[in-house]
């Protein structure tokens, strides 16, 4: 389906210039001389990138049809990722290279996302923040009471992260899967 360029919306996934890309922001400008244009920010759904053009408004555009698919982690096995529909209960597998940095946050259960266009993985969404059990981490050093002092802590997935020296092995743990740091006690 054809669109406008001036219909756009944020967020919005589009094919433009042969690439699917998804819109993270625009800004319509009008020029005191000449014809208006449209400076547009968009992301590479098969690459990730971020780049910003500029387009004349009289461009249409081809929006594109994204699904997103509610997936539960089920396990790992070497290098593949096995996910299960939880409406249809097919399985599909993801090798580690589509998943990316994701994989440090995947834990057996949990509920992801998963984008798909014309039967292509784009790449997974994860709740923005996720309980972990801590299975390593060093005891506190006596005397060590420095402002925001932290230590490494091993969690479940085999992801470390820095945690304030309170927190112990055994304990919960929610973690930020957005920049992958702890955010506070389960």
């Amino acid at each position: 389906m054809n669109i406008s360029i001036n219909d756009i919306k944020n967020g919005m996934t589009i094919m433009i210039d042969g690439k699917l890309c998804m819109i993270e922001d625009f800004q319509h400008v009008k020029p005191g001389k000449g014809s208006a244009f449209m400076r547009i920010k968009l992301r590479n759904l098969k690459t990730g990138a971020l780049v910003e053009n500029t387009y004349n408004t009289n461009i249409t555009v081809e929006k594109a049809r994204v699904d997103r698919m509610p997936m539960q982690f089920l396990y790992a096995d070497g290098n593949n990722y096995i996910f299960m529909n939880t409406e249809t209960y097919d399985q599909i597998e993801l090798t580690k290279d589509k998943i990316g940095d994701n994989a440090n946050f995947l834990k057996e259960g949990l509920e992801v996302t998963i984008a798909m266009y014309e039967g292509e993985m784009l790449g997974i969404t994860l709740p923005e923040k996720v309980e972990y059990e801590v299975i390593e981490t060093q005891d506190a050093t006596k005397g060590n009471t420095t402002n925001n002092a932290q230590k490494d802590a091993t969690i479940e997935t085999g992801y470390t992260v820095k945690v304030p020296l309170f927190i112990n092995q055994g304990e919960h743990i929610i973690i930020s899967t957005v920049d992958g740091k702890y955010s506070s006690r389960a």
